[in-house]
C-alpha cells in the first residue's frame, strides 16, 4: 500500500552510516510511495559502513546548506558510529532536526542518531530508546531510557539499532503516515532502564572475525601518511629572530 505517496522524507545522514540503517528504511519508503531526499554535509556521495567496515555509497540528493525543513514532511536519522558524531559537531544539522521537532512534524531514528538530538537540546523530558551503548548519553540529555525495539513519544519514534529493524520500519511507516498516536506516550515511565551489564556478544566478536584490510586499503592509509610527511617536510623552515633586535 503506498500510504506515503505525496509526503517528502529527508534523510540526514553523512559519511560513516550504518548502511542497513539507511539503505533499508529508504527503501521502504519509497516502495510506500513517500519522496526520498539523502541530506548531507557536503554534495556527492557519502559512504556507508558495515559495522566497522567500509560500506557502499548513496548519492547526496541536498546539502544542508540548500536544504529547508519546511520542504519536508518527516525526518529520518540512521545510526552508524561516524555518521551521527560528524553531524552533531554542525551547527547546520543541528538547526535542521530543532526545526523538524519544532514543528512537530515525524521524527524516526534509531541506534547512535539520538546523538544528533541530543546535541540539538531535543531529549529532555522524552522517553525513547537508543544504541544502549550510549543510553547514559541520553540518560544526562535529560530523556528516560527504555530497553525496548520500539518506543514512541509524541512525534519520535525510536529504536535500539539494526536488531530491531523489522519493528522500527513498521513504527516508521506508520509514524510517518499518521497512523500513530503522536499526542502521548505509548507508555508513562517514571525512570529509565538500568545500564547493560555486558555488551553485546556479537559486537565483542566483530572485530575478531572482520577480515584483514585489503591491499587497497593497505595502499590508500599509505598514500595519505605519506602525503601528510611531504607536506610536512615541505613546511618552510621558521625564520630565526635577528640577534640586536
Amino acid at each position: 500500500m503506498r500510504t506515503l505517496k505525496g509526503r517528502r522524507v529527508a534523510v540526514l545522514a553523512a559519511d560513516g552510516f550504518e548502511k542497513v540503517e539507511l539503505t533499508i528504511p529508504v527503501a521502504a519508503l519509497k516502495a510506500a510511495g513517500a519522496k526520498v531526499d539523502i541530506v548531507s554535509l557536503r554534495p556527492g556521495r557519502i559512504r556507508g559502513v558495515n559495522l566497522h567496515e567500509p560500506g557502499g555509497k548513496v548519492r547526496v540528493t541536498q546539502t544542508l546548506s540548500d536544504a529547508s525543513a519546511a520542504d519536508y514532511d518527516a525526518l529520518l536519522l540512521p545510526g552508524g558510529f561516524i555518521n551521527p558524531d560528524l553531524l552533531r559537531q554542525s551547527a547546520d544539522a543541528r538547526a535542521f532536526v530543532r526545526a523538524f521537532d519544532m514543528a512537530r512534524k515525524p521524527i524516526a531514528t534509531l541506534c547512535h542518531g539520538p546523538w544528533v538530538m541530543a546535541s540539538a537540546g531535543l531529549l529532555n523530558g522524552r522517553t525513547m530508546t537508543s544504541w544502549p551503548g550510549i543510553r547514559d548519553d541520553v540518560v544526562n540529555a535529560g530523556a528516560t531510557w527504555l530497553d525496548e525495539a520500539v518506543v514512541w513519544d509524541h512525534n519520535l519514534v525510536t529504536s535500539r539499532g539494526p536488531q530491531d529493524m523489522v519493528p522500527f520500519v513498521k513504527a516508521m511507516l506508520q509514524h510517518f503516515a499518521g497512523q500513530a498516536p503522536m499526542s502521548a506516550s505509548a507508555t508513562h515511565h517514571e525512570q529509565s532502564a538500568p545500564q547493560r551489564t555486558e555488551p553485546p556478544a556479537v559486537m565483542v566478536a566483530a572485530m575478531k572475525w572482520l577480515p584483514r584490510p585489503s591491499f587497497r586499503t593497505a595502499v590508500g592509509v599509505g598514500l595519505v601518511a605519506a602525503g601528510l610527511m611531504a607536506a610536512k617536510t615541505r613546511r618552510p623552515p621558521s625564520v630565526p629572530a635577528t640577534e640586536g633586535r
